[in-house]
């Protein structure tokens, strides 16, 4: 599995200080929608899962001026987890304890087809971090190569179209396999630039 990005100690610097407006901004942007998605992910709809994902910052917000970071004791990214899962967990068990009728006949059954809530939750969550760490590498990248050339390594790389996708882009197979393989290396590039931030 590929390593997380290190979570800048300026950034957590600046948090402390209430009034850095911006740093709140990129923390929101950086950490909000891995938040938001783990939520989705967990089965929370979408307006539960943003609401859960203000409650994570509203905690953050609250208890960033008393973190005394070390990062021998943990990651800045394990705590966060840690704060979302346990406000998932809350949400999960509030609505079993105040089950809802959605008029739905299927409800039941739907509902004893969710994954337990053991499930690795650890493990969604870095997989949601990475996600959110390639489509930011996928949108600061993408201007650098000619739409044919990005065509041909989304229908490939994203889509999981065969390499004969690049036949409605005009492209040979040897032309697509080489697409592909520019944005690639050009997205690890991004990837580890953003992991050193």
């Amino acid at each position: 599995m590929q390593e997380m990005p290190v979570t800048r100690f300026s950034l957590l610097v600046r948090l402390r200080d209430g009034h850095d407006a911006q740093a709140w901004r990129d923390f929101v942007d950086r950490y909000g929608p891995i938040v938001y998605g783990f939520a989705r992910r967990r089965g929370l709809q979408d307006a539960d899962a943003a609401d859960l994902m203000q409650e994570v910052l509203r905690s953050v917000a609250g208890s960033v001026g008393r973190l005394d970071y070390d990062p021998r004791r943990g990651t800045f990214r394990s705590w966060l987890y840690t704060i979302a899962r346990n406000k998932v967990y809350t949400f999960l068990d509030g609505r079993r304890r105040h089950a809802r009728g959605s008029g739905d006949s299927d409800a039941q059954q739907r509902l004893e087809e969710q994954p337990d809530r053991e499930l690795d939750l650890a493990a969604a969550w870095d997989q949601e971090y990475e996600r959110r760490l390639a489509a930011l590498a996928m949108e600061r990248v993408q201007g650098e190569f000619q739409p044919a050339t990005w065509q041909a390594f989304w229908k490939t790389a994203v889509e999981g179209q065969s390499k004969d996708a690049g036949a409605a882009l005009h492209m040979s197979p040897g032309a697509v396999y080489v697409a592909k393989s520019r944005v690639l290396a050009r997205l690890k590039e991004e990837v580890e630039l953003l992991q050193a931030e």
